[in-house]
């Protein structure tokens, strides 16, 4: 690689790195706040907290990537304009596409980190994740095992333990069911156990009574027993193991779906491809923004005050191309063969950059045959 252009390049990693520390520094503490609250205020612990965080952090520095690209390549092209260097590179005789190549390596250094990013790391962490809080929902000792009050885990359900042993049984408990139309039913136990089961957690009772009220006969039953299981898996998650969401399976299965895979998901085979294919175009759009970053700044020249007005310009074709992005999010998993527009806004930016350059390099010229 010529030197000028490890120069740029150099330039243009070194504010990424950093614009990108700080992006997603920033996002991730927001979204840990809401985190923290959710699970502390839940009894869980700090492992706990620690553990959800790092498995949101690939998709918070997959969101935030190309936005740091962007700034990074609008700042250093604005600061060497300004301090002239791309001024007498260009008078040297560099056209705009070749003062472009650094910024396509750079470009393309973004896009195979956000191919990382989109293939394997976040479907990895959305997968642990996923499975992370079917675990936490089905540790029920945490949340709902409080001695000495009331609590709810479900709608028309109420527990009451008087006291844990240090061995961890449940003394004294009390257990009102109020799911059924047809009757009430109260269960009282000396003590109890918790256990997991193939189908969720299982409350084991002991020496105990259940006391069942019709509500149209209005006749008590007793039951006695010496020992009940309580099945509390359908009153936490579902029997069996989570559902996956389209962004927890890997590119293949979203490219080639099943019909057992379309059940599970609950979305149909045109939403899956096209949430596959998009996997693909997100490297491509964190190509686009540096080049139309790079393309509408390059239209400038030495300016004092700043490329204000190129900057806007970057900004306003950045929005157009996000907006055809979201419109084709918005179309495409809906309508057969709309894999195709995933990859829309990816050749809207290219064309836009392309666009940039070759009218920069027209104009200098015509500017050089008018001097």
């Amino acid at each position: 690689m010529p030197r000028i252009d490890r120069y740029l390049l150099t330039q243009f990693l070194q504010l990424f790195g950093f614009f990108a520390l700080v992006l997603v520094g920033v996002y991730w503490m927001n979204k840990a706040v809401g985190l923290f609250d959710q699970l502390i205020g839940d009894g869980q612990s700090a492992l706990i907290f620690l553990e959800f965080s790092l498995l949101t952090l690939p998709l918070v520095i997959k969101l935030v990537l190309p936005v740091a690209a962007f700034i990074a390549t609008v700042y250093v092209t604005n600061r060497m304009m300004s301090e002239s260097e791309l001024v007498v590179m260009q008078a040297t005789g560099f056209s705009a596409f070749r003062l472009a190549r650094p910024v396509l390596y750079f470009g393309l250094s973004v896009g195979v980190l956000m191919a990382i990013l989109s293939h394997v790391l976040v479907p990895a962490s959305r997968l642990a994740l996923d499975q992370a809080r079917s675990t936490l929902s089905e540790n029920v000792t945490a949340r709902y095992l409080s001695a000495g009050s009331f609590t709810h885990p479900a709608p028309n359900v109420t527990l009451y333990i008087r006291d844990i042993s240090p061995q961890g049984e449940l003394l004294d408990l009390f257990l009102a069911d109020n799911r059924a139309p047809d009757a009430r039913s109260t269960y009282t136990a000396r003590k109890a156990l918790f256990a997991r089961g193939d189908s969720g957690p299982k409350l084991i009772m002991f020496d105990g009574m259940i006391q069942t009220l019709g509500r149209t006969t209005q006749r008590l039953g007793v039951t006695r027993f010496d020992d009940f299981t309580f099945d509390l898996g359908a009153l936490f998650t579902p029997s069996g193991k989570p559902r996956r969401g389209a962004d927890s399976l890997s590119t293949a299965e979203l490219l080639w779906p099943t019909p057992a895979l379309e059940a599970e998901t609950n979305q149909p085979a045109e939403s899956l491809i096209f949430a596959g294919n998009i996997r693909f175009s997100e490297p491509l759009l964190a190509l686009c923004v540096t080049l139309v970053g790079f393309g509408a700044l390059i239209l400038g020249g030495f300016s004092r005050f700043g490329l204000w007005r190129q900057i806007a310009l970057a900004i306003g074709l950045l929005i157009v191309v996000q907006a055809v992005n979201t419109s084709a999010g918005d179309f495409g998993p809906k309508v057969a063969g709309g894999w195709a527009l995933a990859y829309l806004a990816p050749a809207l930016g290219l064309g836009l950059a392309w666009g940039l350059l070759r009218f920069a390099g027209r104009r200098r010229r015509v500017q050089r045959g008018a001097a």
